[in-house]
């Protein structure tokens, strides 16, 4: 068991310290949505577009990629097929979910040229330690130009978020950040986050400082993570984002009764198991 976490669970645990409870030691499922399933579609062939030589990056050829990746995906994840209409494997019409998948896909195109990028890494896992506490996760994308700097590009299939909510997103990526600072010995160049719903890109560059920050956030956060363990005190922290919690009919802030803690619940809240990181996207 290795204390360890990643930026999706550091964002639940200061969304919610309940919420963090729920999702890393009752290991409560969320139920798959077609948005969720969406959002790993286009992400998939995102990444797969890459594979083929530069000058067959076209939007034809993405939106080609959509029903094998779509194909691929159902049978690593069967119950992915139950989330949409997708009788005979044929693409239905233009309102459908894979019409709404093909619109986000071609919207990136107006955003980069992939004909003019070769990522450095797609979907790579980084991890890191620090003073014991591993830092983990997964960049969609990471650029690295001759010289060395690298940009860290992440795909969301959601609009760009208000002021209020811009910081968690870049949050996550000051986490990566951080963690290829340690891996690699330098500051990435720029942190790119790539909005499809709305076809916007906010850019941000990071510098030494900035993640220094960021490091005494996590450690800040995770020593609350442990306090929490030790005595089990998991109390609910409400927001508008109640509205669109999975579990909030167990949450006593919403007259639930979340269920009895497990016996090796201390354990559980510092060791969050590494499947599932990568699973539907989460935008």
């Amino acid at each position: 068991m290795v204390a360890a976490l990643s930026p999706s669970r550091a964002s639940d645990f200061m969304q919610c310290p309940l919420l963090y409870r729920f999702r890393v030691i009752d290991r409560l499922p969320s139920p798959p949505s077609p948005a969720a399933a969406r959002g790993t579609l286009v992400h998939a062939v995102l990444e797969r577009l890459f594979d083929l030589p530069a000058h067959q990056r076209t939007p034809e050829a993405a939106v080609a990629l959509v029903a094998p990746v779509w194909q691929s995906l159902k049978e690593l994840e069967p119950d992915l097929a139950s989330l949409v209409d997708d009788h005979d494997d044929e693409l239905p019409g233009h309102d459908s979910w894979y019409a709404e998948a093909t619109a986000l896909i071609q919207r990136w195109f107006t955003l980069e040229d992939p004909r003019a990028l070769e990522p450095a890494e797609r979907e790579l896992y980084v991890e890191a330690d620090f003073d014991g506490l591993t830092l983990r996760g997964y960049v969609d994308r990471l650029d690295v130009a001759p010289s060395g700097a690298m940009r860290v590009v992440d795909y969301k299939t959601g609009r760009s978020p208000s002021e209020l909510f811009e910081g968690k997103a870049l949050f996550q990526m000051k986490f990566y950040a951080l963690v290829l600072w340690r891996l690699r010995g330098e500051v990435p160049r720029m942190l790119q986050l790539v909005y499809l719903g709305n076809g916007e890109t906010v850019r941000y560059s990071p510098d030494e400082a900035d993640l220094r920050a960021t490091e005494r956030k996590l450690k800040a956060l995770w020593a609350a993570i442990q306090r929490a363990a030790e005595t089990g005190d998991w109390r609910p922290r409400t927001s508008r984002l109640c509205d669109w919690c999975d579990h909030r009919a167990l949450c006593p802030a919403w007259g639930g009764t979340p269920p009895p803690l497990p016996e090796a619940a201390a354990v559980l809240a510092l060791a969050p198991q590494r499947s599932g990181e990568a699973g539907l996207a989460e935008d």
